[in-house]
């Protein structure tokens, strides 16, 4: 099983140097974070919101929705986001990256974990990513556990979450798609 994670890996490594650097929007990270939801609950002591009920947070041209979000803001004024689906529903995001004018990275899991600090996403359990031109996909990985760092653009894929290995996870999936070859 390790040898398929350090494989996917490594294809997806050289699917990403392949097609140049194109990282996530750099104007989002400097963009108000907005909630639309049926409920919000704001704990200002804390720094917790709770938003509940068809919940859509975005932020630049990051895009995230589930049924119930968590929110929170470090000293620093980092912000922390958990998405969380319904029983049987995904949580999901989208993201433009930057590199050209219709580039983009979606992805959908039960529960999803974003850090505004080091721009990592994580998808917990039945997680999917692809990496996409306008509404094409051009790479897909699938597996219980996907973290994302848009600044770089690597991808980490296995089937154990928490070290715990996920009973009937099957193997890990990638689809990379050929690039177009350079002209000299």
């Amino acid at each position: 099983m390790k040898r398929i994670f350090f494989i996917s890996l490594l294809l997806l490594g050289v699917s990403v140097g392949a097609a140049g650097v194109a990282h996530a929007e750099k104007a989002d990270s400097e963009k108000p974070t907005l909630i639309d939801s049926d409920q919000l609950t704001y704990d200002d002591v804390k720094q917790v919101n709770v938003a509940t009920g068809n919940v859509v947070l975005t932020r630049g041209t990051l895009l995230m929705k589930a049924d119930r979000v968590v929110v929170t803001t470090d000293p620093s004024g980092y912000q922390y986001a958990t998405l969380y689906a319904d029983p049987g529903k995904l949580a999901t995001f989208r993201q433009k990256r930057d590199g050209g004018p219709d580039l983009w990275v979606d992805g959908h899991a039960e529960r999803i974990e974003y850090d505004g600090k080091t721009e990592v996403t994580k998808l917990f359990s039945k997680a999917q990513m692809r990496r996409l031109q306008g509404d094409k996909p051009t790479d897909e990985v699938n597996g219980e556990f996907i973290s994302y760092d848009s600044r770089t653009e690597f991808y980490s894929v296995n089937n154990t979450v928490n070290g715990t290995s996920q009973s009937g996870a099957g193997r890990i999936r990638a689809v990379i798609q050929p690039r177009p070859k350079a002209v000299p």
